[in-house]
């Protein structure tokens, strides 16, 4: 429901607006694998190969902290390519919103294919030497630091100036929103948001905003396989879920509905690349709990502004509020 897909007459006035009144398209498809934007892969008559990027239509209903998403994935690999993170390159980026009514971006094309299409191919140490290397490009993302915590949106009240100010208004925008879209929730929504606050202390750890994905589940990560059973990183996509603040949280979606014993050996590929070391202590664990919590709260309440409905999202929703119930345990 998100998604604003275009007229073929549209898709060439975008063009004409980022590349001069001579552009043309060779040929374009829709990319259909993504859940937010809509997106189609363009091959200009000047043999540029583009992915076109366009965001939801302003006013429709959806989770608090997603206005102007598009704005954040478009600082988001700004920031990340100047330090050298493989991330698509923004060709052209559009606000004007005056064409088909919401924000636009070109981005360069990655070679490869996502992870997630590839990954039952990929042999045991296969599969984890590609994990070893998002995990070093990851560290090199955390090295750009932003000027607060939170998530850079235009009136953001995650925007604050410490890390457990920022994440807490965080939990409540998406348990506002459980109200605001009558989601369903296996908990009350003041004991989960009493339940996270109760461990606010250590969030004081975090002295940094550092710039994090925090969507990096294999679908957003694209490698190249080799044709021997071996695959290399080339890329990061999908930025616009970006925020400011704990590095820690980036292992919640690497680690997403996966065997928790892989964490060891993620921590010590991101410290082997030099840029920073995280220990998983116990405070640690507990902050990945928090996280976890919330990404869990997140994809809940965001069924509702997605137009998906019937026995699937029914059952998947009952099976994510059943591992949601064990996380809070955790944190009891």
């Amino acid at each position: 429901m998100t998604k604003l897909r275009v007229s073929e007459a549209e898709l060439g006035a975008l063009v004409r607006r980022g590349f001069g009144a001579a552009a043309r398209i060779e040929r374009s498809r829709e990319l259909t694998d993504g859940h937010f934007n809509v997106a189609y892969a363009i091959r200009l008559t000047d043999g540029a190969e583009l992915v076109l990027k366009i965001a939801p239509p302003p006013g429709l209903k959806l989770l608090s902290h997603e206005v102007d998403l598009m704005r954040t994935e478009v600082e988001f690999f700004r920031r990340a390519g100047a330090a050298g993170v493989a991330v698509p390159e923004v060709v052209f980026a559009d606000g004007e919103r005056d064409l088909v009514g919401s924000d636009f971006v070109f981005l360069s094309r990655i070679d490869g294919v996502s992870l997630d299409s590839v990954r039952d191919g990929l042999g045991p140490a296969a599969l984890a030497a590609v994990r070893a290397q998002v995990a070093a490009e990851t560290a090199r993302l955390h090295t750009i630091t932003g000027p607060a915590y939170g998530y850079p949106l235009r009136n953001s009240r995650s925007w604050q100036p410490t890390w457990r100010a920022a994440f807490g208004a965080m939990v409540w925008e998406i348990l506002a929103d459980a109200r605001r879209l009558g989601s369903r929730l296996p908990v009350p929504v003041d004991e989960i948001g009493a339940l996270l606050g109760r461990h606010g202390d250590v969030l004081d750890e975090v002295d940094r905003p550092a710039l994090v994905h925090f969507d990096l589940w294999d679908g957003n990560v694209f490698v190249l396989p080799d044709g021997t059973g071996g695959a290399t990183l080339t890329g990061l996509i999908d930025g616009e879920r970006a925020l400011y603040g704990d590095p820690v949280a980036e292992f919640v979606s690497m680690t997403l509905f996966r065997d928790p014993a892989e964490l060891p050996d993620l921590l010590a590929a991101y410290t082997a690349a030099g840029h920073a070391t995280i220990e998983p202590t116990p405070n640690v664990r507990c902050r990945l709990a928090l996280y976890t919590c919330y990404l869990y709260l997140v994809m809940l309440v965001e069924g509702a502004t997605r137009g998906w409905r019937g026995p699937e999202r029914e059952g998947f929703e009952r099976w994510l509020a059943e591992l949601l119930v064990t996380q809070l345990g955790q944190l009891r």
